[in-house]
């Protein structure tokens, strides 16, 4: 599958989950795809998040491995403000794959 269709894909997928995530004070945002590894920006009340590796894992991961070829895992990366510090973190989960 060419790259701008793998995109066009995974988009998709992630716009049927956007309104869930949203329903639950989180946000998701595509940053990328890149050699089948899908990037995502995780915001709201994601950030922190204990549940967040269940969101990716089982809940977008599963979706784009089943409906986009191509798509090997999903990374979330996160960047945000420490207010105590202002020092920025990254916030950064990876998605193993098992085919």
């Amino acid at each position: 599958m060419e790259i701008n269709n793998i995109q066009k894909e995974v988009n998709f997928v992630i716009d049927k989950v956007r309104p869930y995530v949203l329903r639950d004070g989180g946000d998701i945002e595509l940053v990328n795809v890149e050699d089948g590894i899908v990037y995502v920006k995780m915001g709201g009340a994601c950030v922190g998040c204990a549940a967040i590796d269940v969101t990716l894992k089982q809940g977008i991961e599963t979706m784009l491995l089943e409906t986009v070829p191509g798509v090997i895992a999903v990374v979330a990366l996160n960047d945000w403000v420490n207010p105590c510090n202002y020092h920025y973190y990254n916030y950064i989960f990876i998605v193993d794959s098992i085919h």
